[in-house]
């Protein structure tokens, strides 16, 4: 049987593709990879297209049986890999053999991997996608929850590479750095007054345990937000919300679609990646950043992996 069967599912490991796009007015979300760059490097090292479904996994703990040979790659926090107990080198491509084991134990830094098998897994695609999204019932195995002891990820049969393919140190983050975002100032920021911003921009918070795929909170200086609540309207991934107590939220790829806290702005769609392997109690920084510059390291980057 051409599956990798689940043994130890881990504390949250989802099937993610790149997401559901253009259903936010029916109250669905884009869910797919919240760091984005580990998880096209990971297809990339393969040659799968873009789109290819993967598994991404928080905080290892995780165990897999090999039922059939494949070929396979790992990126982003280094989980400490293992292939029936011999490590496995972070950002690379690598062969499995039928019955092997492979395992991922506690983060040595970032937060989640991902592991990427050629041609991408099986699965259904609810609404255009099979990314898991447990709040809207949606993707993966069972109703958009986490994979299960017992589950089989199937693929299909395809050819294995003599050697590993390697990413090169210089395109590897290090998650151990301090974080400092760059944010896109919204409409909204003029309502903030001038004392709230400075302090937003100098103060240094620290990523809260309250923080998952919805979204970061952040914990430190208060910001007050010029009132307590908006109208509601639509939630653009990266969104900086700011709640009546004066803690910053940055929305993620699993937020609601719509909400009424006042926002300062988005986080730079570059940096989002970067904070998505940030642990609990990591520092986090602001600073301004410059649209147009922004746009078009985004574009590069886009235009390389193929979206």
């Amino acid at each position: 049987m051409n599956a990798i069967k689940v043994i130890k599912p881990g504390q949250l490991s989802l099937i993610q593709d790149f997401g559901r796009y253009g259903l936010a007015q029916y109250g669905i979300t884009q869910g797919g990879p919240v760091d984005d760059y580990a998880y096209c490097w990971a297809n990339h090292l393969l040659g799968n297209e873009i789109n290819c479904p993967s598994l991404e996994i928080t905080l290892g703990q995780a165990e897999f049986k090999i039922l059939a040979s494949c070929q396979l790659a790992i990126a982003g926090g280094d989980l400490n890999a293992t292939l029936d107990g011999q490590p496995i080198t972070n950002w690379s491509s690598f062969k499995a053999l039928k019955d092997q084991v492979l395992s991922f134990s506690l983060p040595r830094n970032g937060l989640r991997s991902y592991l990427a098998i050629r041609g991408g897994f099986n699965l259904p695609s609810q609404l255009g996608s099979v990314s898991s999204v447990a709040k809207d019932k949606l993707g993966g195995f069972n109703a958009g929850a986490a994979i299960q002891s017992g589950d089989l990820l199937p693929f299909t049969s395809h050819s294995l590479d003599s050697k590993s393919v390697q990413l090169t140190f210089r395109y590897q983050p290090d998650y151990n750095l301090p974080l400092e975002l760059r944010v896109i100032e919204g409409y909204q920021r003029d309502d903030f007054s001038v004392a709230s911003m400075e302090r937003f921009y100098r103060s240094e918070f620290v990523i809260s345990q309250h923080s998952n795929r919805m979204g970061y909170r952040l914990e430190g200086d208060s910001i007050k937000p010029p009132v307590d609540g908006i109208l509601s309207e639509g939630i653009a991934l990266g969104s900086i919300q700011v709640t009546p107590e004066g803690s910053p939220i940055i929305m993620l790829n699993d937020r609601q679609t719509i909400g009424g806290y006042p926002k300062i702005g988005c986080v730079a769609r570059i940096d989002l990646p970067r904070l998505a392997q940030g642990k609990p109690g990591q520092s986090v920084t602001f600073t301004k950043g410059d649209l147009l510059g922004l746009q078009d390291v985004w574009c590069q980057w886009a235009n390389f992996f193929g979206y």
